[in-house]
């Protein structure tokens, strides 16, 4: 009677392993896909201008959320010698903000609300883009741009 008893509470937690484990294989472990068309790499932007932001983003399940994040490369990979217009004022330009993607498998975006302020310093910034699907997996893309006074100014075709 013990040994069917004991029998039985095997049987039932051996199927509750393998009920678990076959709900372990059907989470979502793919990570969105992130293309991102502008700023292209070594675009140099506009010190006073906006940035023309441009990307596809794409998961087999469901998306949930973008972050953009612009920060400084000072570390020795520019040689330039320093702008004519440098004041001691200038300071290094530092972005970051999540964008909400939530219910969509696929969002093409483009905005232009990254605007880089009059007293940013010159030089070499990185441009990362990361994405997060609604399971928590994320990618991320990064560019090199360089900041400067006298970049072209974008003209923006909507």
């Amino acid at each position: 009677m013990k040994s069917n008893i004991l029998f039985s509470i095997f049987s039932v937690l051996l199927g509750l392993t393998f009920v678990s484990c076959d709900k372990d294989n059907d989470a979502d472990t793919t990570k969105p896909v992130i293309k991102l068309e502008e700023p292209a790499n070594g675009e140099v932007l506009r010190i006073g201008g906006d940035v023309h932001f441009e990307a596809e983003f794409s998961d087999d399940v469901m998306l949930g959320s973008y972050l953009v994040e612009i920060h400084s490369n000072f570390d020795g990979h520019s040689h330039k010698a320093p702008s004519s217009r440098a004041t001691s004022e200038e300071v290094p330009f530092f972005f970051k903000k999540s964008y909400d993607l939530s219910g969509k498998r696929n969002s093409h975006e483009h905005h232009h609300d990254i605007v880089i302020p009059e007293n940013t310093k010159p030089g070499n910034y990185h441009f990362m883009v990361y994405c997060t699907d609604a399971a928590g997996n994320q990618t991320l893309v990064s560019r090199e741009v360089v900041l400067s006074h006298d970049a072209e100014e974008h003209h923006h075709e909507e």
